[in-house]
């Protein structure tokens, strides 16, 4: 298991590279966004080079507010444009996989509208990402892609698309967490985790691990015991950056006692335990 961090938009991209390669991370999850660190103003030479220099390995990250239902052609078209330099982009510096956010911002239109035009965008960028050796994922969001039923109208009809499960967002908006649910549902869809903390209801908080009400052990299990073996990305956004190598300390301290009693539960059986999943 690889622990990873997001680069800050805000921020120059190179240095964001040092300082998670100072900090021993595995990878960047590397988000192409304004202000600083959208694809026409970041030097892609100079981005390959420094992950080499601080052995950082990828995974591409796009911004959560692009259009992809919007009601407007011009604008849909613009955020398949823009996605389509994404792509260009992470192939370029190494990434195997790119994920997408779901868009349900379409007013006074119906739900079915929404996931029409949702399917059409990934569609669309299924060809160019399948010529440039990467994979399409869908994130999890709060309220309107959170769900089994709800993923499944997009995951349902197009069998190339990964899940990217955000663990934080599945306590959001929704009774109980969903993230058991959806690796029960989609187990051999998973292909990459966020994960932070919040304290429930529709804040989407970011905190460090510990200091909401997700149980961050319960789910680890979950993953392990799905045969999840791949990058998660700490998303803790706090000013004082301690807090995430707290959490980082922390995820590697309970992955490893979990993985180590999941192993000697199975030794006592004299079962095998499931080969993981392959790192991305």
């Amino acid at each position: 298991m690889l622990i990873g961090t997001m680069n800050h938009p805000g921020r120059d991209l190179v240095k964001e590279i040092e300082w998670m390669g100072s900090m021993g991370f595995g990878f960047i999850d590397l988000t192409f966004e304004p202000p600083s660190a959208s694809v026409e103003r970041v030097d892609l030479r100079a981005v390959r080079d420094a992950l080499h220099e601080h052995n950082l390995r990828v995974v591409g990250h796009t911004a959560y507010y692009l259009p992809l239902c919007s009601p407007f052609e011009s604008l849909r078209r613009a955020a398949v444009e823009e996605l389509k330099l994404c792509l260009e982009a992470f192939a370029q510096i190494g990434a195997s996989w790119m994920n997408l956010h779901p868009d349900s911002k379409a007013p006074l239109h119906e739900r079915k509208f929404v996931i029409e035009r949702n399917i059409q965008t990934i569609r669309e960028l299924l060809v160019p990402a399948k010529n440039l050796g990467l994979g399409l994922m869908i994130e999890n969001l709060p309220g309107s892609f959170n769900t089994v039923r709800q993923l499944s109208e997009l995951l349902g009809p197009i069998p190339e698309l990964g899940l990217h499960l955000d663990i934080g967002h599945a306590n959001l908006l929704v009774e109980s967490n969903t993230t058991d649910d959806l690796l029960a549902a989609f187990p051999n869809r998973l292909r990459h985790v966020h994960l932070h903390d919040n304290k429930g209801g529709s804040a989407d908080l970011h905190l460090p691990l510990g200091s909401g009400n997700i149980d961050t052990r319960h789910y680890i299990r979950s993953l392990q015991a799905a045969g999840y073996d791949g990058p998660i990305t700490l998303e803790v956004f706090t000013p004082d950056r301690h807090f995430l190598s707290y959490s980082r300390d922390v995820l590697r301290r309970i992955w490893d006692e979990e993985a180590m009693a999941r192993h000697q539960r199975a030794q006592a059986q004299n079962q095998p335990t499931r080969e993981p999943a392959a790192v991305h």
